[in-house]
């Protein structure tokens, strides 16, 4: 676990990952950068070697973010950083002989008391606060889109085949297409950024009850991995967990003399 003191919040992270009981190998990868305010679950896909790719490119381009100066500065610095990335996968693709290559992403900036969501895909995240839980991601799913537009029902939603064909993901499209959600930091939000092999096997409940136990973020990534390979995990599972506290930030000293 690490922890960043800022003046606004004491934040700690925790982060997680596992090949799951079916894979052979893990195509997640995950970034933490407290110091940045960046935090990132990029699920790949293409295969091995190709999702690999994917996903550890991403990470690898968006661990140079930087310091922004501001919310709209890190995230313009985040996502010409993502752009590199998606360029990156495509050319790979290429060199392949043109095949799917690409990979879901989840990101969680914060910058002072702000925060930005910004993802592409099925991965999520979820914000507790004050004890209630909300997805804050909507998932780039067919199956979702099928729903919101009333062509199916919740109950058919919940058995529908195709459940995991996703519509969007870095690399696999001209450029990036990403949705982005932004709102105020509050004392005791605690974030939970995770692959789609955590939800295949852990309802909102489960998660909930992980993020309420007042638990470190890293006891509750390790639990939630634990839970998810109990239950079969038949994907590779990626875990982050941001916890914002009151802060202990001492400002230094100045000599005026």
């Amino acid at each position: 676990m690490t922890q960043v003191q800022t003046e606004y919040f004491d934040i700690e992270t925790g982060a997680a990952t596992d090949t799951g009981m079916v894979r052979a190998h893990n195509e997640d990868s995950y970034l933490t950068k407290p110091e940045f305010g960046v935090w990132v679950v990029a699920d790949g896909m293409g295969g091995h070697d190709a999702g690999d790719f994917a996903s550890q490119t991403i990470v690898a381009e968006l661990a140079s973010v930087g310091y922004g100066s501001s919310p709209e500065d890190l995230q313009a610095r985040f996502m010409e950083r993502l752009g590199r990335a998606h360029d990156r996968i495509r050319q790979h693709a290429a060199v392949l002989g043109g095949g799917t290559v690409g990979a879901t992403l989840v990101a969680l900036l914060t910058f002072e008391d702000r925060f930005i969501c910004i993802w592409s895909g099925d991965s999520r995240i979820y914000l507790l606060r004050d004890g209630a839980l909300t997805q804050l991601t909507k998932d780039h799913t067919e199956v979702r889109e099928l729903f919101e537009a009333g062509l199916i029902s919740a109950a058919e939603a919940e058995h529908w085949p195709r459940k995991n064909v996703i519509t969007r993901a870095i690399g696999v499209t001209d450029a990036p297409r990403c949705d982005v959600v932004d709102g105020e930091l509050v004392e005791g939000d605690i974030f939970l950024l995770c692959s789609d092999g955590l939800t295949e096997h852990c309802s909102d409940d489960d998660i909930q009850l992980a993020l309420r136990s007042g638990h470190p973020p890293q006891t509750i990534c390790d639990g939630l991995i634990r839970q998810t390979l109990d239950r079969g995990a038949k994907d590779n599972v990626t875990t982050v967990v941001v916890r914002c506290s009151a802060t202990s930030f001492v400002a230094p000293a100045v000599d005026f003399e």
